[in-house]
């Protein structure tokens, strides 16, 4: 049966599209505001990358949820590579509040009354986006207004999306199977031997970690062991220790082949958090400049509250703080040959 012709405007259903705008000051009997229709059209792009977001990261999900992820496979490359796309949408979100500042304080409030109790606040997606990362609701800022503004059905939504494993989870899970730290095979011909039970490695690089801090940086050693070497269950830590322990072994390793996807996956988490961070940031400025330090339209505080949200909201913080406990890669221990042969191209 021969492909029936498509049609561009059909295709992309324009005519839903470019008709979905309706600005509220346009309405009869109001005095319409021009910039109104930059501010529903900049919206809408926003929930519209919004949705291209989540259509990546569930694919990831889908793909890390496996009972086993193939990491020989295309797998790996596939969510770095979608993990990536994310990071760029995010920093086009963020350019886009450059269209959205050309409209000026005294432009907004000829139709920001007209939008009360409506808010971006209430952008069940990107809360969504949020969850699906890892931001847990208890690590939330302002939870007592979380979800207060929201339609019954959209918070049965995110509360659904808050039940299912989020990237980070998935993540820590790749993270503890990591084979190259536990067993003999790769370490049986490694010149230290552990005396304190600990893994021979990270014996020999906990006392060169040491070594190398200043007077007044010695109180990293015990953050160390609690980070690295703290097993209990602690309901506030996404990683475990041993996912922190592998993160940390891919950073330190990341020039050998078999690391560098690991560590662009590890990269490009970190990337999407600083995204998300600078989309905040500039959204506080935004507020401030055009509202000064009055309330949002939704209710919150405003400025405020994007501050505490931007202080809080770190979803991967954990793998930005392991940076503090690299060394000089001059000092690094020399791996075994089994494992280094295992991690390059030696056959």
């Amino acid at each position: 049966m021969a492909q029936q012709p498509v049609y561009y405007g059909d295709y992309l259903q324009l005519n839903k599209i470019i008709h979905a705008q309706q600005p509220v000051s346009f309405e009869e009997g109001n005095q319409p505001a021009h910039e109104e229709m930059l501010f529903i059209v900049i919206h809408q792009a926003y929930e519209l990358w919004f949705k291209q977001i989540l259509f990546e990261v569930n694919s990831v999900i889908e793909l890390m949820n496996k009972p086993s992820l193939n990491d020989n496979s295309d797998e790996l490359q596939t969510i770095v590579h979608r993990f990536k796309r994310v990071g760029v949408i995010l920093k086009v979100l963020v350019q886009q509040i450059d269209i959205l500042e050309t409209m000026t304080p005294m432009d907004f409030l000829d139709f920001r009354d007209m939008l009360r109790p409506a808010s971006g606040f209430q952008s069940w997606q990107f809360k969504i986006i949020e969850a699906k990362l890892g931001l847990k609701f208890e690590q939330r800022h302002g939870q007592d207004y979380y979800i207060k503004q929201l339609k019954p059905e959209d918070v049965a939504i995110i509360k659904n999306a808050e039940q299912t494993p989020s990237v980070i989870q998935l993540v820590n899970k790749w993270l503890e199977r990591m084979p190259f730290l536990t067993g003999d095979t790769f370490w049986k011909n490694y010149h230290e031997a552990s005396s304190q039970g600990k893994h021979p490695f990270w014996e020999d690089y906990e006392n060169i970690y040491d070594n190398s801090l200043s007077e007044g940086e010695k109180n990293n050693v015990e953050h160390f062991k609690h980070i690295f070497f703290n097993e209990a269950h602690n309901p506030e830590r996404n990683l475990s220790a041993a996912a922190c322990r592998s993160a940390l072994f891919i950073m330190l390793y990341r020039g050998y082949p078999m690391l560098e996807l690991p560590f662009q996956l590890l990269d490009t988490l970190l990337e999407i958090d600083n995204q998300l961070g600078n989309w905040r940031y500039r959204h506080i400025n935004m507020v401030k400049r055009m509202i000064g330090s009055r309330v949002g339209t939704g209710g919150s505080t405003g400025a405020g509250y994007l501050q505490g949200a931007m202080d809080k909201h770190y979803i991967f913080k954990e793998i930005a703080q392991l940076n503090s406990f690299l060394i000089d890669r001059r000092k690094l221990p020399v791996l075994p040959k089994e494992l280094s042969d295992k991690l390059g191209y030696n056959f």
